[in-house]
């Protein structure tokens, strides 16, 4: 299938996406923040540089995009134009997401994953009860949590 916009025109919009402050991280921080929780941001010093780090909890946050991610819901559809080049890349952050997950986890920290298709799409879950489990999660001494949307 053919792309319905130039080259230079797919370049500027993948240029946008963005790696890091994305709107379902900052939203977490927020609720987060509000219910009193401190952390830091991208701590470049552990594996897979976590989009959230609570030292105090020993624990770590990442939230994932269900597209940059693999993640097999609603959400996530392969590319039909280059596809071959798209499963590459995809299968290749899912190997790396596996592999700082492992590390971290060797090495003390507890691992909690938030999916886009926990906060947007038509399998959303309310947000108040996302950040509730969060929350409780942290305070616990429970050594992962995964949110998803409802299945």
């Amino acid at each position: 299938m053919v792309d319905t916009v130039s080259p230079e025109v797919r370049s500027r919009m993948m240029s946008g996406i963005r790696g890091k402050d994305t709107k379902p991280e900052i939203v977490i921080r927020k609720a987060l923040h509000a219910a009193g929780f401190r952390y830091r941001l991208h701590d470049r010093r552990l594996p897979g540089k976590p989009d959230m780090v609570f030292p105090k909890y020993r624990a770590v946050l990442f939230i994932h995009g269900c597209f940059w991610h693999g993640h097999d819901c609603h959400l996530f559809r392969l590319p039909s134009t280059r596809p071959e080049f798209w499963k590459s890349k995809i299968e290749g952050n899912v190997v790396r997401d596996c592999a700082a997950t492992e590390q971290l986890q060797t090495a003390g920290w507890r691992v909690g994953t938030v999916w886009e298709c926990a906060l947007k799409g038509r399998e959303k879950l309310e947000f108040a009860a996302v950040a509730g489990q969060l929350a409780d999660w942290l305070r616990s001494d429970g050594s992962a949590i995964e949110l998803r949307g409802a299945a």
